[in-house]
């Protein structure tokens, strides 16, 4: 997806403070973890980027399924889901901030990524990175991370250090440095030692002399961080800084936290020199250093870690004392990492594999490995499925692009697969627009297989430009450089009020998109810039649809392939139920489910719900142990509420069809979808607290509640349904 000084000998400080730790128990004791049988003294979480449970060619075994170390792991002692979900836009800073948060982009600030669009007050558009630090201002001058109170939205480490436990980070989006030098600045200060520091190498000129250089602050800084609990010994020392979160209900005054490499690494390898060589850097599960491309210790690959590298960097953290670590693995789909360019010193162009390709084959494999090392690595410290919480999930799961393997019968592992034709297939929306449409509306559009478009000046949904652009844009028509055939962009479209039912709009309405087009999701839409023919006619080069072989697999759009993935639990609470998929679940479950098995709570009402189906009655409060009321009550709920639930999907072709029909019938379904909603939201806003209440208060759901909140959730789901089945019999009697 997505640099550090080599350490020399330990100094006093750091020997003492290993002394002070005395390994990992001690610095364990305070940690208050109160699951409800008291076994859980660890919790892992593992999220991937798009890695994969079901198989993407037939005949070639899934990513999983060439990691038997993890899947048989999780099948074994705990269980594995394949209908598990994404929410909406599926990509990958929102399908994690929703499982971080446990929450929608409507109300965490996320729901366009990994970057989003927003207006000026002038209507002129502007873009900003998803990934910043949590409490970073986005390029809109909102918080990153806006809540619908219009503040920061709570961070997902407090209830684990207000309960004692020191929380690790390493690559997971948000809870360490993103972007340099603004996360510098965000927690250090402008003008600080640290922002001056990093400023002046990243202004380097851009030479291959200086590429080092350059990357160093990278290394220093990114993607690694520790929240400590107060009085926390591994933040007891000049590396630590305060852990400032302005906005977090009930405050949070005295905690501190470690920010990079350049302050974790010194005091982790204080505290567990095993997971380190002697120079103070931090080893992989294969023994050797983790470091850039340029052989700096710290960070590695810029946001496209290893497992060997997460999983190692991870181990040594619990090894420290740590007992709560978030960790994210770059996929298997990408050669990872990208070997330097000789000419530039630079990492060379992306390059994608198609299942059961020779390297990618020996990627999953070499996977496998660091997921074995890791588990036998953590046994040996005493941290196994019996006192420790494992949580593993992916975020989209991507769509290939690209021709047919041969041979035919290739199954990678005995007969490897290679590809003539690989690799997204990539428009100029713009110039398509003016080529077929002589539409010369200007607009923005977040690059992706499913872009937002941001109309410049901000029309209104039922204005001429809105209307005449979505019905356009739905027009379109490429020929498919891969097959031949002549096929349709768009998929569905959705107005800023289908949206609304999506959980895309936000508390700032500056962040809301015009409409969205979920489209083929063989596709990548951009917009041409100067130098690639802006304001050109598709009769002009470059071509205005071309094959990008950097990059075959694709995500955002709403198709099942994408937006259904997977999630494991194993560890003390979790049924060994194997492989399940019984259970309908998304992204914002995944949190609730943590927090009750690790029994603590969050300061907000989660948009997702405690997975009881995979629990233990023993692992449970009172209220949730065989309570068929609470059961009932969150499945129905799900399918009201969640993106790619009922109410989700079926609004969704209505909204489309509704669109792009004529006015008068556009202007019924604002009225009609906005009723919808409004009874929605409501619904579900009664019926979430009740959900977290017997989750986290031990107040049991009255069967009467449940009778009366279901019987209007389903009259609700119905109603969308009936609309979309109406919608499905005109085009059916159209045609």
């Amino acid at each position: 997806m997505r640099h550090q000084r080599i350490f020399g000998a330990t100094t006093p400080l750091l020997l003492g403070a290993a002394l002070l730790f005395g390994g990992s128990a001690t610095a364990q004791a305070a940690c208050g973890l109160k699951s409800a049988d008291n076994k859980i003294k660890h919790v892992v979480h593992i999220q991937f980027d798009n890695v994969h449970l079901r198989r993407d060619n037939p005949n070639v075994p899934s990513d999983l399924e060439q990691m038997p170390n993890l899947l048989n792991f999780m099948q074994n002692n705990g269980t594995v889901s394949g209908n598990h979900h994404t929410p909406l836009i599926s990509h990958t800073a929102t399908d994690i901030l929703t499982v971080l948060t446990g929450a929608y982009g409507d109300r965490m600030g996320v729901p366009v990524s990994n970057s989003y669009g927003f207006f000026r007050n002038d209507g002129s558009v502007g873009f900003s990175s998803s990934f910043l630090y949590w409490t970073a201002l986005g390029g809109d001058g909102k918080p990153e991370l806006i809540n619908e109170n219009g503040k920061i939205f709570p961070a997902p480490w407090v209830p684990f250090t207000r309960a004692g436990c020191d929380v690790g980070a390493f690559s997971i989006a948000n809870m360490e440095f993103e972007s340099l030098p603004a996360d510098v600045r965000t927690v250090f200060g402008t003008g600080s030692p640290e922002d001056i520091s990093v400023s002046a190498a990243l202004n380097l000129p851009r030479t291959p002399a200086n590429a080092s250089a350059r990357q160093a602050p990278n290394t220093d800084y990114l993607g690694i961080a520790v929240h400590c609990a107060l009085g926390s010994p591994l933040c007891n020392n000049t590396h630590a800084r305060t852990d400032a979160l302005p906005d977090e209900p009930g405050g949070y005054a005295g905690f501190s936290a470690l920010f990079g490499n350049v302050n974790v690494a010194p005091v982790i390898c204080a505290a567990a020199p095993a997971g380190c060589n002697g120079s103070g850097a931090v080893k992989d599960t294969d023994g050797g250093v983790i470091a850039d491309a340029y052989g700096r210790p710290g960070f590695p690959n810029t946001f496209s870690p290893l497992a060997k590298q997460s999983l190692g960097y991870a181990a040594t953290m619990l090894e420290a004392g740590v007992p709560v670590v978030y960790v994210y693995v770059a996929d298997a789909h990408d050669r990872n990492p990208l070997p330097l360019d000789p000419a530039t010193n630079l990492p060379g162009a992306a390059h994608a594999f198609g299942a059961g390709e020779a390297e990618y084959v020996a990627q999953l494999k070499a996977y496998d490995v660091a997921f074995g090392k890791f588990f036998a690595r953590l046994a040996a410290d005493g941290i196994n499925k019996d006192n420790t919480l494992f949580i593993v999930t992916a975020d989209e799961n991507d769509h290939f692009v690209g021709g047919p393997a041969s041979p035919a019968n290739c199954d990678g592992i005995h007969v490897p697969c290679t590809y003539a034709k690989i690799g997204e297939i990539d428009t100029f929306l713009d110039r398509l627009l003016l080529t077929q449409r002589n539409n010369t509306t200007p607009f923005d559009i977040h690059f992706d297989d499913a872009p937002t478009f941001y109309i410049h000046g901000n029309p209104g949904p039922q204005d001429p430009l809105t209307r005449t652009m979505e019905h356009d844009v739905d027009a379109l028509r490429v020929t498919n450089p891969i097959t031949g055939n002549v096929e349709k962009l768009n998929a569905f479209l959705a107005d800023r009020a289908e949206m609304g039912v999506l959980h895309m709009i936000t508390s700032n309405p500056a962040r809301s998109p015009s409409f969205t087009m979920f489209g083929n999701p063989d596709y990548f839409n951009e917009t041409s810039s100067s130098s690639t023919g802006q304001g050109h006619d598709c009769s002009q080069t470059p071509a205005c649809v071309f094959e990008a072989p950097g990059f075959a697999w694709n995500h955002g759009d709403v198709q099942k392939q994408i937006t259904r993935t997977w999630m494991g639990m194993a560890g003390p609470g979790v049924i060994h139920a194997g492989r399940n998929d019984q259970v309908f679940s998304d992204h914002t479950d995944l949190r609730p489910t943590m927090i009750a098995l690790s029994g603590l709570k969050d300061d907000y009402t989660h948009d997702g719900r405690v997975l009881v189906e995979f629990l233990d009655d023993h692992a449970l409060p009172k209220s949730l142990r065989r309570s068929e009321d609470f059961l009932e009550l969150a499945q129905v709920y799900k399918q009201l509420n969640a993106p790619l639930g009922s109410v989700g999907l079926d609004s969704l072709r209505l909204a489309n069809r509704s669109i792009l029909g004529d006015d008068a019938g556009y202007a019924r379904f604002l009225a009609t979808i906005g009723d919808i909603t409004t009874q929605r939201n409501a619904l579900a806003a009664e019926i979430k607290p009740l959900l977290d209440a017997a989750a986290f208060d031990n107040q049991p759901i009255k069967e009467h509640q449940v009778d009366q909140l279901v019987r209007r959730a389903r009259a609700i789901i119905d109603r969308v349904a009936d609309l979309a089945h109406d919608v499905h019999d005109h085009d059916h009697d159209h045609r």
